[in-house]
């Protein structure tokens, strides 16, 4: 269904449609300011849009249209975090020169057409493992993006092929929502991702709060769809963190499907590490969870 939204102008009423680049409404009826634009869009709980949804409504040249919202940025009212991607950034934003990331994430990744989910420390902050900070939103894609940087406000992108197939949260926001990867997701993708998760001591230190949120029958079923590896370091640093229970629950798949051993630390040597026959695991580094 087409999602059409009134324009109330100083010279006419108008209608026209935000998601339909090619309207003539307002280049027909009247010409309007790009402030008069986001002022609008702002007033009817719209908080982004694009080059080409712009120049419908303004009714100008594609340069025009570019050098308004150029104007506007200077003045420090819209950001753009992506290439033809707008955010209206209202007084309390300003500092940081862009809205915060999860309040436009979705419709970015939208508008990208990019099946997302935040993850990684980002998504345990977000289920109460607050013990780091991440200095950037962690959104899981299918390839790998470059990073975004709008202001103060960055977002890292970390290739997942097969993220569809995992659960996620959709979480509201003050402008529409975002999907959350859920705590037995991102405590998966934490040992599968170390690196970008302040390395495995701040792994463990995070799951020691972040096993609240876990369900040992949804960790399972997520582990049963993430390699076996993930499972088998995870359960050992879950009874590292004494969360015997979550860890019991994953112990039956390991034992089934573990068929060598693997390094708890992927990118270290394995010479001189001690075999834990219990997780199949070969213990080459050490962790030192912050407890």
């Amino acid at each position: 269904m087409m999602h059409y939204v009134s324009q109330e102008l100083s010279c006419t009423t108008v209608r026209f449609s935000p998601n339909t680049p090619s309207s003539g409404a307002f280049r027909k009826n009247c010409q309007v300011r790009a402030s008069e634009y986001i002022d609008q869009l702002a007033g009817q709980g719209r908080h982004h849009f694009t080059t080409e949804m712009a120049q419908a409504a303004l009714g100008g040249t594609a340069s025009a249209t570019r050098g308004q919202i150029q104007r506007l940025r200077k003045a420090g009212a819209v950001a753009s975090p992506a290439r033809s991607f707008h955010v209206i950034v209202p007084p309390e934003y300003r500092r940081l020169g862009c809205l915060p990331a999860e309040h436009f994430i979705h419709p970015l990744m939208e508008m990208w057409a990019e099946p997302y989910y935040v993850g990684l420390l980002s998504a345990a902050e977000r289920h109460g493992a607050a013990h780091q900070r991440p200095q950037a939103l962690q959104v899981m894609v299918r390839r790998n993006r470059r990073p975004v940087a709008c202001g103060q406000v960055r977002i890292d992108f970390i290739a997942r092929h097969d993220l569809e197939g995992m659960p996620v949260q959709l979480v509201s926001t003050p402008r529409g929502y975002v999907r959350y990867a859920t705590a037995e997701v991102t405590g998966l993708e934490m040992v599968g991702y170390p690196n970008h998760s302040g390395g495995l001591s701040n792994v463990a230190t995070v799951l020691g709060e972040l096993a609240e949120a876990m369900s040992a029958h949804v960790l399972v079923e997520v582990a049963e769809r993430s390699p076996i590896s993930w499972a088998q370091r995870l359960g050992y640093l879950l009874e590292t963190v004494g969360r015997d229970p979550l860890a019991a629950a994953l112990l039956p798949l390991v034992q089934g499907r573990a068929h060598s051993d693997t390094p708890l630390r992927r990118a270290k040597g394995v010479a001189g590490g001690r075999r834990n026959s219990r997780w199949r695991l070969i213990i080459n580094t050490d962790v030192e969870p912050d407890l």
